[in-house]
């Protein structure tokens, strides 16, 4: 919290402290200015305690909740000085993952009935993949791996290094207990996979038809995953196939900020 005041504050609020006497208070809202699940209910009141640690931040909507335009998010009081020089920074926070929840609910939606679950990816923000991860989550989503040590992902380079899948993956049954998924690019490359008993199969860009084939061969034996560039023209579509996970880089990567805004109410003192 305190880097992020830091960047936006630099030297010291010029404007803030030069109008807003040191001991006054007030009273705020935050507000939708549009339909969107809301995140980072907390993280936006850290930044106000930061500045004011006797601050009042009264959440009226939970991190996980859709909210319609208009709807009051949250209710803050404490001193002026707090409330103005933390807007931008407490509002960058609650925009961003509301977005990311936002988006990823959509996705949600769009594959609800089917069994499919939505997965993000590790394509974050550098530095804030926690908190990206977590607006995921709120909006319905589930996290693929944290980082490159929670699970073996085998792709395409690795294979090409290793020389086959089966040496990629008794190279890393050797090094470590983890779970471990295999990219494919084909049904041979599948096959191979299934024989190695690997616990799921990615299949990267394939075409529509060719995803049914492999649900249909895999037969449940093992959990499939698609991935590559998914939207919510062709989401529905694949989920239909009867895939259990569908990874979705755009979660992270290509959202929009949720309008939100702050507005000063009244005059504690």
């Amino acid at each position: 919290m305190k880097d992020y005041l830091a960047e936006d504050i630099g030297s010291g609020d010029i404007t803030t402290n030069a109008i807003v006497p040191e001991d006054h208070a007030s009273r705020a809202v935050i507000i939708a200015k549009e339909d969107g699940v809301i995140a980072g209910q907390s993280l936006a009141a850290g930044i106000f305690k930061e500045l004011d640690k006797e601050f009042v931040y009264e959440e009226i909507k939970r991190d996980g909740e859709f909210v319609k335009k208009g709807d009051t998010i949250a209710i803050v009081k404490g001193k002026t000085r707090a409330v103005l020089t933390g807007e931008r920074v407490a509002l960058n926070i609650l925009q961003r993952l509301s977005g990311i929840a936002t988006l990823t609910r959509r996705f949600v939606d769009a594959v609800e009935g089917t069994g499919a679950m939505i997965l993000d990816t590790r394509k974050t923000s550098p530095g804030h993949r926690a908190k990206e991860k977590y607006a995921v989550r709120m909006g319905g989503g589930m996290n693929h791996r944290a980082d490159l040590s929670e699970m073996a992902l085998i792709k395409e380079n690795h294979i090409s290094v290793a020389g086959s899948i089966r040496e990629a993956v008794k190279r890393i049954r050797a090094a470590s207990k983890v779970p471990i998924e295999v990219e494919v690019k084909n049904m041979e490359e599948l096959k191979e996979a299934l024989e190695e008993h690997v616990d799921r199969i990615m299949l990267d860009n394939w075409d529509m038809g060719s995803i049914k084939d492999a649900v249909s061969f895999v037969n449940k034996r093992i959990p499939i995953e698609v991935s590559g560039n998914m939207n919510l023209e062709k989401i529905g579509d694949v989920a239909k196939t009867g895939v259990e996970f569908i990874s979705v880089g755009a979660l992270t990567h290509s959202f929009k900020s949720l309008d939100i805004s702050l507005l000063h109410e009244k005059v504690l003192q």
